[in-house]
Order: C-alpha cells, then sequence, then structure tokens
C-alpha cells in the first residue's frame, strides 16, 4: 500500500515567534509539518520573513541556528512567493527537508531545474512544484518529471485557512497520477474528512491540513481520523 502523509499547516505566520510557537504545538501531533510562506506579491498575504527586518533572522538561521524545533519536526516549506529560489536555498539551510516552489513563478525549465539543484545542494531531501487550481499541467511536463512531489492546490485562494474546497481536483489528481504514477502527489487546501479518502482513491499521497486539524477541538485525534480515513481508502 502506498504510503499515506498528513502535514499540519503552519499557515503564513507573521513572526518567527509565531512560527515557534505553533511548531511548538504542531510538532506533537505530526513528525511533519508543512510551513508555508508569502511574500505579498505571489498572494496578497504577507509572512515571516518579509515583513521589516525579518530576513536577517532568516540568514542568521540558516548560517548553523536552524528553524524552531527542526531538530524534531520535519519541515516541508511551500512557498507562496514571486521568487523563490532564494529563499528555498536559505530555508534548506536552515533544515528544511522539502522545499516547494510554485510552478507559475518560474521562467522556465531551465530555471526550475536551477532552483532545484541549488536547494537540494542546500540540503532538501525532496524538491517539487506547486500549481494552481487552474494552472494546465501539460504546460509543464518538462518540469513535471524532475520533481520528487508535485503538490496541486485544491482551493482558489491562496494564504488563509478556511479557503473552499474545489472538488474538481479529483479529476486533476487522476490525470496527473495516470502519467506519472510512481510520482508523489500531494493535496493541498480543503482537505477534510469528507474529501480525503476519495482524493486518496484518486491517487494523492500527501495532504496539507490546516483548518481540518488546527480548528479542531482534538486536534490529534483529528489528524489521526484523517490518516486512517485515506488509509482505509487505499486497501
Amino acid at each position: 500500500m502506498r504510503s499515506i502523509e498528513i502535514l499540519p499547516t503552519n499557515t503564513s505566520p507573521e513572526t518567527l515567534t509565531e512560527l515557534t510557537q505553533r511548531t511548538e504545538t504542531l510538532k506533537e501531533i505530526s513528525p511533519w509539518i508543512q510551513l508555508d510562506i508569502a511574500d505579498g506579491v505571489f498572494v496578497p498575504v504577507v509572512s515571516w520573513p518579509y515583513q521589516s527586518g525579518q530576513w536577517a533572522e532568516l540568514e542568521v538561521l540558516s548560517r548553523g541556528k536552524k528553524l524552531p524545533y527542526s531538530d524534531s519536526a520535519n519541515y516541508e516549506v511551500h512557498l507562496m512567493v514571486q521568487k523563490p529560489r532564494e529563499i528555498g536555498e536559505l530555508l534548506a539551510r536552515a533544515g528544511a527537508k522539502r522545499i516547494l516552489g510554485h510552478a507559475e513563478t518560474f521562467s522556465g525549465h531551465g530555471a526550475v531545474a536551477s532552483a532545484f539543484s541549488a536547494w537540494k545542494a542546500a540540503g532538501a531531501e525532496e524538491v517539487g512544484l506547486a500549481f494552481l487550481l487552474d494552472t494546465p499541467l501539460a504546460e509543464h511536463e518538462t518540469q513535471i518529471a524532475e520533481c520528487d512531489v508535485v503538490q496541486l492546490m485544491s482551493i482558489a485562494t491562496l494564504g488563509r485557512q478556511g479557503a473552499t474546497f474545489e472538488p474538481k481536483i479529483v479529476q486533476r489528481i487522476q490525470e496527473l497520477h495516470a502519467k506519472y504514477p510512481e510520482l508523489t502527489i500531494e493535496i493541498d487546501g480543503g482537505v477534510s474528512t469528507d474529501n480525503i479518502a476519495e482524493l486518496a482513491r484518486a491517487g494523492a499521497t500527501r495532504f496539507g491540513v490546516g483548518s481540518a486539524i488546527m480548528k479542531s477541538e482534538e486536534p490529534k485525534r483529528a489528524y489521526e481520523t484523517l490518516k486512517m480515513a485515506a488509509e482505509n481508502a487505499l486497501q
């Protein structure tokens, strides 16, 4: 059976302190955490380290101090930024194990390949592309072939928890999985117990989850319920 992974999302923390506090909570729920970074350009939300004076904090982390709790939490970073290469490299040096940049921000295959190489050289174990809900996947086949993971957004609006899940993502997963059966497909946005089984059957094995875990009265149980639902769908 394909391995299912649920990643509670640390959504666009505004400060390093907020990032630290949320990670302290999330690491007790799951071994993997998805960290959303937003630059205020690619999406209207501005997160750490794009607010005034914060870039220096990231540079310090990249020189050896590391991301908070990176010794006990595995970070996957979802870069909702217009210029992903440099920040991806800094975050990899700071201990992030997976780096995902949006396909829409790269100028072409060469730029993607160069960023992937830089991220892995900086310490990332996996690299990949994220795609907005309506971005044609057929236009990016060369880049997809180089990805360790592809993240498909299943919401139309990025940057905040609680956006509406778009059911058309199911067919999108099916088409991508049929063309790349060995590719890890991750879904981000609106994932819940209402849809995770169908998403898993369509071919997804990783799920970035925000509200369904963090707005639950028992986040750890919500995480376990989601994981079990996805695993049962594959049996």
